[in-house]
């Protein structure tokens, strides 16, 4: 039996494990990469294990979530970041050079390289055929030291791309497609895996705009073949002994398999607060449009930027459209400045905002109250924007453009001819504000700023715990519910005191407070607890906050795993009608608790306010295991350098 793509590259990095799904697996990392929003804290995590260099074949962090500077503390963290990459061997890509994932795909990714990222969107590394993997800030921590990363084996999924875009359709409009077929949850414990023939008519960036949005999959990523559309673009990037041909066996084998006809797509969009509640912009008709943004990590490409300037070209923005547009690094802006077509941009109404993630992580350009915002961006959570009544939908840079100029919800196929932009032979290196690491780490001085706390760390599991469940809540509760991240909290990144405050507040205003009242608890959650970013801060305040288990009907991947490296015990309803009988402020107990774990992935839960008791399952491997009764995985890893077990 052959080897699909995915499984060669995990075979190739396998460090233990049996290689079948479902089963605990590590492997190898070859790259990382962390951005400022989660950097810090995983630099801190870094330091913590006392390690003079990271052991990496590259790793590289990157400044550009928190770029406003309207007080210190996103300065400090961005010179504690520089520092402290200066010593331990990290290159450092500084403010104005980009998003992380559109530079690492331009400059440093590799096929068939594994790269752990603190970001969710890592798998866009996946459109040049690596097996790129977002993960919390400590995951990433621990292979920079040289340690293994570890995952359940995943199953993959191939989807088979057939067809042709028609004109006006594009690879966001692809993605879009996936996931009203498999929707936000229909991604966990899978790899995406592309194939058809239609992939010789996708270029990289079109592959990573794919591959970036498998995120909201909730897949463990995404991945496409290295093939010489791939030796394409790495060539024009001066990359090309970089690349090699990879792609699954003749006679590989998948756990499941969906066919898309590209012929059949239409443009389409995420409707307000799902990226997979999808429709045709046909079918939701012309809705007047208040706000346009155009960036992101999932279409901020040169190709993209080219087909934008095409279509306003000459043009004006609509008087009611506030429109702004998002380069994805200095390399696609300085082209763009050096042919003519920011000038286009400019001239046709556009503000142009810096190279860096921006309003997609809250960043500022909020919309105005009720507004209706079209987004080339990959979430569309309710508030995420940092305006909570406003209605986001996800679009192409085509529909965006398009509907910049009439005001209204456009379909591009409207406008006649669709542009035609061509990948260019050769594209503009300059790594200027790429930094190498200091020859001699012990010369360079880290510098701390004010804002930058200890991190919480768990502590060893007790044989009885209970609480009260402090909240309830229903399914796909996001990272940005849990930990909300905006322009007035994102400075506070490396502050998780501070931050603890604003914990789960979306959902419960009273949150905080009632857990600092009751000394934590319990969060009783519904489906998908935990979707979108990696942020492990979304694990940390609850931890500050005394958080003991989170009970809910299923989780996310990343989350999951963020809760048990930090000691908090994630626990599955095995009757999902439980659920029902817990009230909030309902105490609940599980008593002989370190024995339940040990011994059995079920374990009863009493509600000692009905007396009722009910079961949970512990998805947790052995390790995991040791890990919760260690209290988190810098105790475990302690413990286990001491001998301990």
């Amino acid at each position: 039996m052959g080897l699909n793509l995915a499984q060669k590259i995990i075979k190739a990095h396998l460090v233990s494990g049996e290689f079948k799904a479902g089963s605990e697996i590590s492997v190898r990392i070859d790259q990382t990469l962390t951005q400022d929003s989660t950097g810090t804290m995983a630099y801190l995590q870094f330091e913590a294990m006392g390690i003079d260099r990271v052991k990496t074949k590259k790793s590289v962090a990157y400044i550009d979530h928190n770029t406003l500077q309207s007080g210190f503390e996103n300065a400090d963290d961005h010179k504690y970041i520089q520092t402290v990459a200066s010593k331990y061997g990290i290159y450092f890509s500084k403010p104005g050079n980009g998003i992380c994932h559109q530079v690492h795909l331009e400059r440093f990714g590799v096929p068939g390289m594994t790269l752990l990222g603190s970001d969710s969107h890592t798998p866009t590394g996946g459109g040049i055929g690596m097996l790129a993997i977002g993960a919390g800030g400590l995951d990433v921590a621990v292979a920079m030291g040289g340690g293994a990363y570890h995952i359940m084996m995943p199953k993959v999924c191939r989807i088979n791309l057939t067809g042709q875009l028609p004109a006006w359709v594009a690879a966001k409009d692809i993605i879009l497609e996936v996931l009203r077929i498999l929707s936000v949850k229909g991604g966990v414990g899978k790899i995406i895996e592309y194939a058809g023939d239609a992939l010789a008519g996708l270029t990289v960036p079109e592959r990573a705009t794919i591959t970036n949005m498998g995120a909201e999959l909730g897949a463990t990523t995404s991945i496409f073949p290295s093939d010489e559309i791939t030796r394409e673009f790495m060539r024009a990037q001066g990359r090309e002994a970089d690349w090699k041909e990879l792609g699954p066996d003749t006679d590989a084998q998948y756990d499941e398999e969906i066919t898309i006809d590209l012929s059949g797509l239409a443009p389409m969009a995420a409707k307000p607060h799902s990226p997979d509640n999808v429709d045709t912009i046909e079918n939701i008709g012309p809705i007047k449009v208040d706000q346009v943004a155009i960036g992101s990590c999932t279409n901020s490409s040169y190709m993209d930027m080219m087909k934008v300037a095409a279509i306003l070209k000459g043009k004006t923005v609509a008087t009611d459209v506030s429109f702004v547009i998002s380069p994805g690094s200095k390399q696609v802006l300085t082209m763009l400045s050096q042919n003519g077509a920011l000038a286009d941009m400019v001239d046709a109404g556009a503000r142009i905002l810096e190279s860096a993630c921006g309003p997609c992580i809250g960043m500022g350009q909020s919309p105005k109250t009720d507004a209706v915002s079209l987004r080339t961006f990959n979430r569309n959570f309710e508030g995420r924007s940092g305006t909570v009544s406003a209605q986001v939908y996800l679009v192409s840079p085509e529909v965006a453009a398009a509907s910049a100029i009439t005001g209204i919800l456009t379909d591009p196929r409207t406008l006649g001819g669709a542009p035609a932009v061509t990948q260019p032979k050769q594209f503009l290196i300059n790594d200027n504000l790429i930094v190498a690491p200091a020859e001699n780490g012990a010369q360079v001085q880290v510098v701390r700023g004010p804002n930058i706390k200890p991190f919480p760390v768990g502590k060893a599991l007790a044989n009885t715990v209970s609480g009260k469940a402090l909240i309830k809540v229903s399914d796909n509760i996001t990272t940005d519910h849990i930990m909300p991240s905006n322009a007035k909290l994102l400075p506070y990144r490396s502050n998780v005191p501070y931050l603890s405050e604003f914990c789960l507040v979306p959902c419960d205003p009273d949150f905080p407070k009632h857990a600092k009242c009751h000394q934590g608890g319990f969060i009783i959650g519904g489906n998908n607890y935990g979707q979108g970013s990696s942020r492990e801060h979304a694990a940390l305040a609850p931890l500050y906050l005394g958080v003991k288990g989170v009970i809910a009907k299923s989780f996310a991947r990343i989350h999951a795993a963020n809760l048990v490296n930090s000691g908090i015990l994630p626990m599955t309803f095995v009757n999902a009608a439980d659920y029902d009988d817990i009230g909030k402020f309902d105490e609940l107990v599980i008593d002989d608790a370190r024995r339940q774990v040990k011994e059995s992935d079920v374990i009863t839960v009493k509600n000692a306010t009905t007396g009722k008791e009910f079961t949970v399952s512990i998805s947790l491997s052995p390790r995991q295991k040791a890990m919760i009764l260690a209290g988190g995985l810098i105790n475990y890893t302690k413990e286990n350098a001491g001998g301990g077990n």
